[in-house]
């Protein structure tokens, strides 16, 4: 018997093959390239249409938690590397703890896979390394090297002297082994543990010469260029100093026609919403390098973080990255992303960013990802419908307040299972409770529900994920059918996933606490969330 959907706020119907790999949405044009190899245009979605950020979700639909890291492309494949928060980690909270890095893979910049973490970060070593109790760990960049036909990985530390511990992996999803610590010309002298070098980059010429951009923290920001030895494992000494004044961060450094590009962070500003984005040329990546030009002043409210170099058939994209932070929020987990092509003059100059809604990427569909599903991904998957989904950061359900949603049965038979998309913040009191009830039921506060469940909250973690539970619920085809979430907590609260808009699969109704007031904007919305039916035999 296969599961059929019931009704959902993300996902289409779901056919018997329930882990195939959806298609990518494209924009209906295509152009060939000199191999006579098709390129079909992708449009992503940055924005909604009145503006609000996009929540990007992976193909089990949740929310995807890879932060101030960038895009990789290796074999067809496109990877997303990043820092996790959905454990709770919290910059300058000593109680937080450190959640590790993760990466997601992609064959069209859409459709994502969750890879897992890059390596342990659970164990007591990471845990003292980049917990709360210390500045933290952050962007992880990985490039490929072909002379030792490895992956090699750069992060962020603070808990040595060279700033950066490095890793390599035969495979871009890891796991990734820790090699020895990497000595650079910056910063070689300076105090173990602490702000010595920070924010960088990796970058492979078309030599095969590898360099590092970081940034000096003992200058107060100015960016530093230095080449790798050629295992891409440690510096060479060989370095340009001051490629940018004190006070910027989070260098992309990339190749065009013969011109390097180096791009930052201007001014620098941690989990900071709408700083600049500048850059600067050179011939050579040691320099000497131009004066700054500002492309943006707010980075399409975020913080620049990254540019990926993506090569085509006859030419090369240039995707530029910022993080959405939270506006400094203590769940980073919810932060978001801009992602869109850059482009240029005739003389090579970068046009300033444009903070497009929906930006077309003419790029080579690549190959599905191949994670076997385990124990605990092996969900239902369906092709994502084209609605946009925010996440709310208010506090949605807390004091007994709850959000409804109503929905209608396809069919007679089994309800096996619900979800709903949900996410914590700071630490709740109580539990998350889920109820489904007849919507003749729904207005009565003393009615009985058809079933209901208690999610404790240390079940639910700070990134927007899918919640399931188990009804085994006979439903009828054509009945009305209501899902009321709550919590009674007074201390934290959960936030939940909606359509940007309201729309015909099924009606949110905001309910209300006692003494509280709704959440700003909390018209009518549909909640994101997924039912499933076995069809009665």
């Amino acid at each position: 018997m296969s599961a059929a959907l019931l009704l959902t706020g993300l996902l289409g119907p779901i056919g018997q093959a329930a882990f195939a790999q959806v298609s990518p949405a494209r924009t209906g044009k295509a152009a060939k390239s000199k191999n006579g190899a098709v390129t079909p245009d992708v449009r992503l979605r940055n924005f909604t249409k009145d503006g609000k950020q996009i929540t990007r979700f992976d193909a089990v639909g949740d929310a995807i938690d890879a932060h101030d890291g960038e895009i990789a492309y290796f074999e067809g494949t496109y990877y997303l590397y990043g820092t996790s928060y959905d454990c709770g980690f919290a910059w300058q909270n000593k109680k937080a703890p450190f959640c590790g890095f993760k990466v997601y893979s992609s064959p069209d910049l859409m459709n994502w896979t969750d890879q897992g973490q890059l390596f342990d970060a659970t164990t007591p070593v990471w845990q003292t390394r980049c917990n709360g109790n210390t500045y933290g760990c952050f962007r992880p960049h990985v490039v490929f090297n072909k002379k030792t036909n490895q992956y090699v990985l750069w992060i962020n530390v603070y808990d040595n002297r060279s700033g950066f511990r490095v890793f390599t992996s035969a495979v871009p999803t890891g796991p990734f082994k820790e090699v020895a610590e990497p000595t650079l010309a910056v910063n070689r002298d300076a105090p173990v543990a602490g702000l010595n070098n920070g924010d960088h980059d990796t970058f492979v010429d078309e030599d095969g010469t590898a360099y590092l951009a970081y940034t000096d923290w003992r200058t107060k920001g100015m960016i530093v260029i230095e080449e790798l030895a050629p295992d891409y494992l440690t510096g060479t000494g060989r370095h340009v100093k001051s490629v940018t004044p004190e006070k910027t961060e989070a260098p992309g450094l990339f190749k065009r026609k013969g011109i390097y590009y180096v791009t930052y962070s201007d001014p620098n500003c941690g989990y900071c919403s709408g700083t600049g984005s500048s850059y600067r040329t050179a011939s050579s990546p040691l320099g000497p390098w131009s004066e700054g030009k500002k492309i943006s002043d707010q980075s399409c409210g975020g913080q620049p973080s990254f540019v990926s170099t993506i090569k085509l058939a006859n030419d090369s994209l240039f995707i530029y990255g910022s993080d959405l932070w939270n506006n400094g929020a203590r769940n980073e987990a919810l932060a978001n992303y801009f992602w869109s092509p850059l482009t240029f003059a005739a003389d090579g100059s970068i046009l300033p960013i444009v903070c497009q809604e929906t930006p077309a990427l003419p790029i080579q569909i690549g190959q599905p990802g191949n994670r076997v599903p385990t124990a605990q991904t092996k969900r239902p998957v369906a092709e994502p419908s084209a609605t946009a989904y925010t996440i709310s950061t208010g506090c949605a359900i807390a004091n007994s307040r709850a959000q409804s949603q109503t929905f209608v049965a396809s069919q007679t038979g089994l309800m096996s299972a619900l979800s709903v998309t949900a996410y914590k913040k700071d630490n709740p009191n109580a539990a998350l409770e889920l109820a489904i009830l007849s919507e003749a039921d729904a207005s009565n506060a003393t009615a009985q529900p058809l079933y209901s469940a208690s999610l404790p909250a240390d079940s639910i973690s700070w990134a927007a994920r899918n919640r399931f539970i188990q009804p085994n619920l006979r439903v009828s085809a054509g009945q009305r059918y209501v899902l009321r979430v709550s919590s009674t907590a007074t201390v934290g609260c959960y936030g939940l996933a909606y359509a940007a808009g309201e729309t015909s699969t099924g009606r949110s109704m905001p309910g209300r606490g006692k003494d509280d007031a709704p959440e700003p904007n909390d018209a009518r919305r549909t909640l994101k969330f997924q039912t499933f039916i076995q069809a009665k035999k």
